[in-house]
């Protein structure tokens, strides 16, 4: 039986005197002072939790033990946590037997440090540290900021706006959110008040910077990332430089109130329908690339629960051949995990969250992503994915467009028949199956969707009118002249 914690079976024996120190690890020899080790238990309940071995030494990572100091200063290691930081993180202190490097029996200390998710731990001294790589590293000025927006011990959206004023904000969207909540007849002033957005700050009032999100005029001028940038891709990835296959690029930019709606009305003018068999009724029919649902929920959590303290960022919605992904700029808030998003709900911006809540957008109790994977499932496409790339939170959605196209291979073969299928060359099958799927397609679509000259899809084209498989309608020398597909 190898010797090591009962806490966690990471950290064996070998593991404690071999492994390099790390983001969830650290040793300490017991010389070190007890309340010097609040630094490292802050760094790691502030970051992911970790484990402090104390009884090895740092550089040579020898058995040197702890038994030797005495009782009384084991205590104080054990109790440096309580004694030395506020508050007092939750950990557990462990034992483990080992021989030292005298070849006497003895022990090593392990202080299990868990996660901090609600609250920043300091030291007595008031420094707030962080445990980033293999070191811990105190938390100043923004970082610290920043870090304190991550554990909701302070909200960005709560802060007072140095600049904007009452008569910055648009009259229009507070008349539309006073009515939604009863106030109507109440002047604005005061129903910012009373919902927190207006603070006073020594003899005057100010806005918040939830306030100006939701409601400014022009919100440009005080964020110039409130917005949603939408690239379309030609094909499954992005290039660059030579290979650059971007086909669409637009910028939504909008208060909060605003985005959302003008995003759907963008968005949905890009995605494509398909033509698909109805299993129960035994007919095609034409469905939507994404259910609604789950492309515009995404993009109502992204706006909602974003970062905004994170200046340079913004919403980006990169559409694919194959998928669709929704980025938004911070971390998932606090609790929230890629692996629980389904069943627990967080919010980083609660007065925003329950502001779009009151406006009809925002689902409660987690209703909203569950149903995003209610809804990909009836339309037999994977599950959503979240991921955390860098510092931000992605939601894609795949469309299984391959699936899709082989559906619609098959639709077509069968509208026209199979003899008559068979005796069609692959471009002019390829021609057929774009035109079925699509309803009016013009010239140059084929063209790029097939990558042939004018002169092959001209001379396939007439093949098809010839065959009674394709309708031209428009004169031939008209730019505008469109195929329809006949069916059989």
């Amino acid at each position: 039986m190898s010797i090591g914690s009962k806490i966690n079976k990471t950290y064996t024996l070998d593991y404690l005197i071999t492994a390099p120190e790390n983001k969830y690890f650290d040793r300490k020899s017991a010389d070190i002072k007890p309340s010097d080790l609040a630094r490292h238990v802050s760094a790691f309940a502030n970051a992911d939790g970790g484990v402090i071995a104390i009884g090895i030494e740092d550089k040579s990572k020898e058995i040197t033990g702890i038994n030797a100091y005495g009782e009384t200063k084991i205590n104080a290691f054990i109790n440096a946590p309580r004694v030395h930081c506020k508050p007092m993180p939750d950990y557990q202190e462990e034992f483990i037997d080992v021989t030292n490097n005298q070849g006497k029996p003895d022990r090593i200390l392990l202080l299990h440090v868990n996660k901090s998710t609600e609250q920043i731990i300091r030291t007595d001294n008031d420094s707030t540290w962080l445990r980033i790589g293999d070191s811990s590293v105190e938390m100043k000025g923004d970082n610290l900021r920043n870090l304190e927006y991550e554990k909701n011990s302070r909200h960005y959206e709560d802060e007072l706006h140095p600049d904007a004023t009452i008569e910055d904000l648009d009259d229009d969207l507070l008349r539309q959110y006073s009515e939604h909540i009863g106030a109507e007849n109440m002047p604005f002033r005061d129903v910012l008040r009373a919902r927190g957005f207006l603070k006073k700050q020594g003899e005057q009032e100010h806005l918040t910077n939830a306030a100006v999100l939701l409601f400014a005029r022009n919100i440009y001028q005080f964020y110039p990332n409130c917005r949603i940038r939408f690239v379309r891709y030609d094909g499954n990835y992005a290039g660059v430089g030579t290979d650059i296959n971007i086909i669409r690029d637009k910028t939504i930019e909008y208060p909060l109130l605003k985005i959302i709606d003008e995003a759907k009305s963008f968005i949905q003018t890009q995605l494509r329908e398909f033509t698909m068999l109805d299993v129960n009724s035994g007919k095609f029919k034409v469905v939507p690339e994404y259910p609604e649902f789950a492309w515009l929920e995404g993009i109502v959590n992204a706006v909602t629960h974003r970062e905004y303290a994170l200046s340079g960022s913004y919403i980006k919605v990169s559409m694919y051949d194959d998928r669709l992904e929704i980025e938004s700029p911070g971390k998932l808030p606090n609790i929230v995990t890629v692996e629980n998003i389904r069943d627990i709900r967080y919010s980083r911006n609660p007065r925003i969250s329950r502001t779009l809540t009151e406006m009809g957008w925002v689902r409660e109790l987690n209703e909203g992503v569950k149903r995003i994977y209610r809804d990909m499932e009836s339309f037999f496409l994977d599950d959503p994915i979240y991921a955390e790339p860098d510092q931000s939170v992605k939601l894609t959605l795949k469309n299984n467009i391959i699936m899709r196209g082989m559906r619609q291979v098959d639709r077509a073969a069968s509208e026209i028949g199979n003899d008559v299928w068979n005796e069609i060359d692959d471009l002019e099958k390829t021609i057929i199956t774009f035109i079925s799927g699509r309803g009016r397609v013009g010239r140059i679509e084929i063209e790029k969707y097939t990558h042939k000259s004018t002169k092959t899809v001209n001379n396939r084209l007439n093949h098809l009118i010839e065959l009674g498989l394709v309708t031209a309608i428009g004169n031939k020398h008209d730019p505008g002249r469109v195929y329809e597909f006949n069916k059989q």
